[in-house]
Formats: C-alpha cells, sequence, structure tokens
C-alpha cells in the first residue's frame, strides 16, 4: 500500500471521535496491553506458521518471487481441506505470481472478495538491524519486511479460511480469496490485481469485498478507533514540457524555457481546485467535530453540514491533510532543464501529480490544470491517465458487521475515510466491486514503519486482528 502519514493534529483529533455502533453488540473488550498471548491456540499456531513463512519469502520486485510465495499458499490452502481444483496460481510475469482460490458457498447471497497483496517494497539488509526476511519475534513485537504491509493480512485470511474449512463452516455464499502481486509498484502491466481484472474477471466478480487501506490507530498503547476505507482519490501524472531554440548563456533572451515552466509552476502552486464533498467527506467531519476543540470543531462541524462558509473552508484548507480531503490536488514533484552551464535551456519539463477526488471529473481537472498553467507553449501530456474509482456505499451488510465487531472487540468508533494514497481496490472498484480497506490491525502512528526501516507490529495486535477477520469473514458468510 502505498500511504501518507497523517499530521499530528489529525490523530490528537481523530483519537476520540464517536460514532455510533450497532445497537445489541455485548462482549468484553481485549485489553490494551501489548503483551502478546502466553501460548497460542491451534489456530493461533497454524497462522503463525502461514506468517512466518509469507513474510520469511522475499517478494520484492528486484530480488524477489511472488510466484513462489502464492505456491506456499496453495500448499497451505490444499493442507487444510481445499482440493486444488479450488485454486488457481497465475503467473504471467516471470518470479510475478497470483493466486485465486473460490471457497464455495450454498449460492443463497453474492460471493465475497477477500484481497491483499503478497509483494513488499525493497528492503537492504545493511539498512535494518536485523535481516528483514527472517521473521523476528523480540520484546513484543514481530518485525520483518511485509510484517504489516500487506502479509498480515494475506497470511490473516489464508489462515481463517482454513480454519472455517477444517471446522466444516457451509458459507452462504461464495469466499473468493485473491492474493496478488505488484501492487507496491502501481500501475504496470504485473500489477496481479489489474491484470486478474483484464483477464480473469470472471474469478473476482463479488458483491463487495475486503482489502487493505483501514486499520486501527492506538494512542499510548490504547485502540482509539477503527478505520473503513472506503473511497480513494484517483492517481494521475502529467509531463509538463516547454521548448526554445537555445543559444550561448552571454546572450540571453526573453524566452528562456527555465523561467516559463518556473512562472507557469508557481501559478499552479498558487490555484486550489474547487472544494467537491462527498457522503463519506461530510460523514468524515461531522463525525470529528464533536471532540475537536475551538474554532476548529466549528469550521469541522460546518463542513459536516454540507454548508460550510468560505472562512471555514479556508482554514481548514490550510492544513495539508484537510485540504487534501477537500478537493483534487496537483503537484509539482520534478523538474529538469537545460543540457549545458554556459547554454541557453531548449526545454524545461515537469512533472506534476495529480490526487483527483473519486467524484471530480477528470476531464474537468485536466482543463483547470492547464488553466491554471497559463502558458498555452506548454505541452501538457498524461504519463498515466486516471482510473475511476467509485466511492463504496457508508451502509450495506459490511460496515454494520464492522460496527458490531468494533464495538464487541475494543469498544472503539469507526470512521469512513478516504485514502489520499492508492491501493488495488481502485481496480475492483472501477470493475463494479464495492471494496472496503479494513483490517482490525491496530497500530501507533507514531510507530508506522510500512514501507520504512524495521517494519514491524505488535504480536498482541497482530493475533487480534486475525480474530477479527476470522469472525467478520464468518458473519458475512453465515
Amino acid at each position: 500500500m502505498r500511504i501518507h502519514r497523517r499530521p499530528e493534529a489529525v490523530r490528537a483529533l481523530v483519537a476520540a471521535v464517536l460514532v455510533t455502533c450497532a445497537a445489541g453488540a455485548v462482549a468484553q473488550s481485549l485489553p490494551a496491553s501489548k503483551a502478546p498471548p502466553a501460548t497460542l491456540t491451534p489456530d493461533q499456531q497454524r497462522f503463525h506458521d502461514i506468517y512466518k513463512e509469507l513474510v520469511e519469502i522475499n517478494t520484492t520486485h528486484s530480488a524477489g518471487d511472488s510466484a513462489q510465495a502464492a505456491r506456499a499458499m496453495e500448499k497451505r490452502l490444499v493442507e487444510a481441506g481445499f482440493s486444488a481444483s479450488d485454486i488457481q496460481v497465475f503467473e504471467p510475469f516471470p518470479r510475478k505470481g497470483n493466486l485465486v482460490m473460490r471457497f464455495k458457498g450454498t449460492g443463497a447471497r453474492q460471493p465475497v472478495l477477500l484481497l491483499a497483496h503478497i509483494d513488499v517494497v525493497e528492503a537492504k539488509r545493511e539498512d535494518w538491524k536485523t535481516d528483514p526476511f527472517q521473521l523476528q519475534e523480540t520484546n513484543g513485537y514481530f518485525t520483518a519486511r511485509g510484517s504489516i504491509d500487506d502479509k498480515a493480512m494475506a497470511s490473516a485470511f489464508v489462515s481463517v479460511l482454513g480454519q472455517l474449512k477444517q471446522e466444516g463452516f457451509k458459507p452462504s455464499r461464495d469466499i473468493i480469496l485473491a492474493l496478488t502481486s505488484d501492487e507496491e509498484r502501481g500501475d504496470v502491466p504485473s500489477n496481479g490485481a489489474d491484470w486478474l481484472v483484464k483477464n480473469k474477471p470472471e474469478l473476482l466478480k463479488a458483491e463487495f469485498g475486503i482489502n487493505e487501506g483501514g486499520g486501527g490507530e492506538l494512542r499510548d498503547g490504547k485502540p482509539v478507533l477503527h478505520r473503513v476505507q472506503v473511497a480513494e482519490k484517483m492517481y494521475t501524472t502529467y509531463e509538463l514540457e516547454v521548448r526554445d531554440v537555445g543559444g550561448h548563456s552571454s546572450v540571453p533572451t526573453k524566452s528562456n524555457p527555465v523561467y516559463a515552466m518556473s512562472e507557469a509552476l508557481s501559478r499552479l502552486g498558487a490555484y486550489q481546485f474547487p472544494v467537491k464533498m462527498a457522503d463519506v467527506t461530510q460523514t468524515y467531519f461531522a463525525r470529528s467535530a464533536p471532540l475537536a476543540k475551538g474554532q476548529l470543531a466549528e469550521d469541522m462541524r460546518e463542513v459536516g453540514t454540507g454548508r460550510p462558509s468560505q472562512a471555514a473552508i479556508d482554514r481548514l484548507s490550510a492544513i495539508p491533510f484537510y485540504n487534501a480531503q477537500l478537493r483534487t490536488t496537483c503537484v509539482a514533484t520534478m523538474v529538469n532543464a537545460g543540457h549545458a552551464e554556459n547554454a541557453l535551456p531548449q526545454s524545461a519539463k515537469a512533472i506534476v501529480n495529480c490526487r483527483i477526488l473519486p467524484h471530480d471529473d477528470p476531464a474537468d481537472i485536466d482543463r483547470q490544470l492547464k488553466s491554471a498553467l497559463g502558458n498555452d507553449k506548454i505541452s501538457v501530456r498524461y504519463i498515466n491517465k486516471p482510473l475511476a474509482s467509485p466511492a463504496s456505499p457508508l451502509d450495506g451488510a459490511l460496515m454494520k458487521e464492522v460496527d458490531a465487531l468494533t464495538k464487541q472487540m475494543w469498544d472503539v468508533p469507526v470512521i469512513p475515510a478516504m485514502s489520499t494514497g492508492a491501493t488495488d481496490s481502485r481496480f475492483m472498484r472501477n470493475a463494479g466491486i464495492r471494496m472496503y480497506g479494513v483490517s482490525g490491525l491496530f497500530t501507533e502512528p507514531s510507530d508506522m514503519r510500512a514501507h520504512g526501516l524495521d517494519e514491524r507490529i505488535e504480536i498482541a495486535r497482530l493475533y487480534d486482528g486475525r480474530e477479527f477477520l476470522y469472525r467478520l469473514v464468518k458473519r458475512l458468510s453465515e
């Protein structure tokens, strides 16, 4: 998962956000202690073994093999009692494996999709305290590359389906498992989720699905909220270029491409795309407002009503995280110009990355971008075009079960959210599958190490997350 980190102000705010949870959910909340289980149940031990095996298979792009990982998970599923005919492994590109399995149900309801990627970002041994591809179990943490992103969910899904199979569970719907490659590399041909949607769409067809993108938040070791990703921004990148004849630097001209590009990028930097709100935006701010303070609380409350004043919008827009929730953003990320220190540049290029609201019109954003640049001599071309990714509904069976289980296990609010980053859910949403990013995995924002050095998760929290996914999948399929 390509992620962003939220500012401290956001962490402080959302720590106590209130949300209504399903009525009648009763059970004891899980403790906030970091202590891992003293002894593992047989199901926890099987999960541990699957997790360890998957984490210790290097699945980086440079040297790894996700096909090996897919085959290893295929073996685990067969050992749990699934027929080999229920499982397919595709390797459309060397070392890029994707597994699809169908746990056949009665057909009373439409299928549910469990999606997780098994590739990981690069990890250099010399940078880590320990071998990133050897699972460490020390000081109450599991540490390894992929220990969270995304092999925690992938191994949990394999373990959960294996347990249900061994229990003799008869689902009311087919449960589809898809473990895919190259999520971390984005919109490349070998992205497994995208490849499956384009080449094997019949295997993934489902009413809704569960993926990464959400998760729980801890504060000082205590769960404070459980986030569910119901939408994400569309990702697109432009290349800008302006050219000139160049010449000797001792005879400057007014048509210097460096100045032309700099002025255009300055205009773009000053431009703000219009505020456009959807249900997820209003719900996020409305549920956050009661526990904010002062002017911030008032501003968030206004946004939550869907009728905010311009002053409220301006104040919230001054905070980068909130600004990204309210509107499409486009930002210059790379520049390149000139060919010699003593020559006038013949060209200047820039890369502009846009994150487009799921309810915005990409064609209109394209027009606004070109207008904001204010120079028709600058060519503008897509490097990659945005993929439509409509938001998933905030109501329905899955959200109700997540509310109820979260109340039961942790007694914390559930917050629907729009991700400003990107996950493979965009391919599924584009194909008509309602996706929800929810994991039951709780982490401290200050200790979020996915993609970073010494990636880790608390041992107890991993087992809790696995238990949450077990209960959720079972409830959705009873």
